[in-house]
């Protein structure tokens, strides 16, 4: 028996070998990130520890009342709303899979309930304090510093357009058409979509690109990359994500956000100027409406506040 060593200890082999299948599955054919499959697969390697405690060695073993047990043992063991609901979405993917793919006659996972999550409001800039924070990079035509120029162009990106900060830091010169003002990015799942972008975004980014860029570029490191690191490679996401945490972090009263923040506040401040979900969606490059709809709930808690403020008998 070869056994895979993950988080809970040893998998029986039919175990290890349909892990290795499914994680091909996932990175291949579904083509997930890097990050959504280790989720993935994590959370598959803790059911089959569940069910080799329990007896099973394949995966016709795997019912509805061991489904159920496993996710009543996450309960126990004090693990958030939210991870139990992904980890029951994970089981439920998983189990499909397994019969389509000719592995178990039946889905098991088809009658598994999911626990509704709870979904907390992610923060969001106000209108001003967005201002703000573009604001303290506004610079002067003459200004030549390249690091400044960067973060100016990165700000105004993500707040203009909402894109997901490996959707920034995997943008090529290609994919910008400034005389349409639009973006071309690859978003989760390989899907393309093209992104729209604002006057005071193009203005940022054509300063990076006509007097930043070219500090930065390296002749020993040549990339199409539109955003650098000091070393001339594609900016690393964890450089964008201190932009970001410390340029809001220096306005006033404001929320320090990561760059999935941003794009919460673009999203927020589409919505409370008029615009309707399915644009909203598109642009965001959400699969589902469902996920849209959470900023509405964002637009609808600011509007009980203002009321609650504003009016005399709120």
């Amino acid at each position: 028996m070869t056994p895979v060593t993950d988080e809970a200890g040893l998998l029986p082999e039919a175990f290890a070998r349909l892990l290795g299948d499914y994680e091909r599955h996932l990175t291949f054919e579904r083509n997930m990130s890097d990050h959504s499959v280790r989720a993935y697969i994590g959370d598959v390697a803790s059911l089959f520890e569940h069910a080799t405690r329990f007896g099973a060695t394949d995966p016709s073993d795997i019912d509805l009342r061991l489904l159920r047990s496993w996710l009543a043992k996450q309960q126990t063991m004090g693990r958030a709303r939210t991870t139990i609901a992904r980890r029951s979405t994970a089981a439920r993917t998983f189990t499909g899979w397994l019969h389509r793919t000719g592995r178990v006659a039946t889905d098991p996972g088809a009658l598994l309930a999911s626990p509704k999550a709870h979904r907390v409001l992610p923060p969001v800039l106000r209108a001003d304090e967005a201002e703000a924070m573009v604001a303290a990079v506004e610079l002067d035509p003459d200004t030549d510093d390249a690091a400044t120029l960067r973060d100016a162009a990165i700000l105004e990106i993500l707040y203009a357009t909402g894109i997901r900060v490996s959707e920034l830091v995997g943008l090529d010169l290609r994919a910008i058409d400034m005389g349409r003002r639009t973006l071309r990015v690859l978003g989760k799942g390989g899907k393309e979509r093209t992104v729209p972008f604002g006057g005071p975004a193009s203005k940022a980014l054509d300063r990076w690109l006509e007097r930043g860029r070219p500090t930065f570029r390296s002749p020993d490191a040549p990339t199409l990359a539109v955003f650098l690191g000091s070393r001339g490679n594609r900016i690393d996401p964890r450089v964008v994500r201190r932009v970001v945490n410390d340029r809001t972090a220096a306005v006033p009263g404001a929320p320090r956000l990561s760059p999935h923040g941003l794009r919460h506040t673009a999203a927020t401040h589409l919505l409370e100027g008029g615009a309707d979900l399915r644009s909203v969606q598109e642009l965001l490059g959400h699969s589902s409406l469902s996920t849209t709809q959470l900023y509405t709930h964002i637009s609808s808690d600011r509007l009980r506040q203002a009321y609650k403020q504003a009016h005399p008998r709120a």
